[in-house]
C-alpha cells in the first residue's frame, strides 16, 4: 500500500471516528483495489491474518459509518464495495445499478450510469434503493463471443 493511499485511508477512518488499526487499513486497501464487490469469504481467503469475527466487525462498522455498502449476489451472499463520498453514517446514497454477471459471478457497481428518478406511490417513504441487472460482464461476453 502506498503512503498516499494509507494516509487517505487513515483520514477516512479519522473522519468517521474509527481507530486506525492495521486490519481496518488492510480491509480498506483490499476493497478499494477491486473493481467488483467482494464477499466476506473472499476477503477471508486473502486476509488469513484477520480472524472471521474481526473481519465481520470491521465490515459492519464500515457499513454503519457509510464507508462501504452491501450488495447481494445471485446466490444471496453479501458483497461489499466502497461507498461514494455522498454516503454518511447510517445513510447510504449508493443508488446505482449493481450488475451480477451470470458467468463469473462477480458483482459490479455501475456508478456512472444515469438512472431515471423512481417515483413511488403516495404514502411510500423510501430509505434507499437497490437496483440489480444480470447478464454477462464485458470479459465474459467477449469470451462467450469467441466460442
Amino acid at each position: 500500500m502506498t503512503q498516499t493511499l494509507e494516509n487517505n485511508f487513515e483520514a477516512l477512518l479519522e473522519k468517521h471516528h474509527l481507530k486506525k488499526t492495521g486490519p481496518r487499513l488492510k480491509v480498506l486497501s483490499m476493497l478499494s483495489e477491486k473493481n467488483v464487490a467482494t464477499s466476506q469469504p473472499d476477503l477471508e481467503m486473502v486476509m488469513n491474518d484477520i480472524d472471521r469475527v474481526t473481519l465481520y466487525r470491521i465490515l459492519n462498522a464500515f457499513e454503519e459509518k457509510g464507508i462501504i455498502h452491501k450488495v447481494f449476489d445471485l446466490n444471496g451472499t453479501a458483497n461489499y464495495a466502497m461507498c461514494s463520498s455522498n454516503c454518511g453514517e447510517n445513510h447510504h446514497h449508493d443508488e446505482h445499478l449493481h450488475f451480477n454477471c451470470t458467468s463469473c459471478k462477480n458483482v459490479y457497481c455501475l456508478d456512472d450510469l444515469d438512472l431515471p428518478p423512481i417515483k413511488l406511490p403516495s404514502g411510500f417513504k423510501p430509505e434507499g434503493f437497490t437496483l440489480y441487472a444480470t447478464g454477462l460482464c464485458p470479459k465474459c461476453h467477449k469470451a462467450a463471443a469467441k466460442k
